[in-house]
């Protein structure tokens, strides 16, 4: 069993950074994969990025390739996402998952355990 809980979230204006974290409580969660979903108002969940257990692998959807990165420290069992050249597109609610199973990985039913999320809002 693991618990994960999303911290780091807030408003930040467009071209800005920002840091999420994702703490997670077991001693089971550096042998688990981990991801970041996103979720705006009004639309479905989605994929936003993956790592593996090791933090060796990365995975990352087109609309947020090379602005945002995905990294963990398993001595911390901390799952980071850093976000840069946010855009107004980025508003959305955040959200880390986690899973001791492998393949696909792009939708949020292959994903055993969720944090609460914590918002993100990109705005002027």
């Amino acid at each position: 069993q693991v618990q994960l809980g999303e911290s780091g979230g807030g408003l930040v204006q467009p071209g800005g950074s920002l840091r999420l974290s994702c703490a997670a409580s077991g001693r089971a969660f550096s042998t688990y994969a981990a991801a970041w979903f996103r979720q705006a108002p009004g639309k479905e969940r989605e994929f936003v990025g993956r790592i593996n257990w090791g933090g060796a692998r990365t995975y990352y959807a087109d609309s947020v390739k090379n602005r945002f990165t995905i990294s963990r420290d398993n001595a911390k069992n901390t799952l980071y996402l850093q976000m840069n050249s946010l855009t107004p597109e980025d508003t959305a609610v955040y959200y880390c998952a986690a899973r001791d199973l492998g393949g696909e990985f792009t939708t949020p039913r292959a994903w055993s355990y969720w944090g609460q999320g914590t918002q993100v809002t990109v705005s002027s």
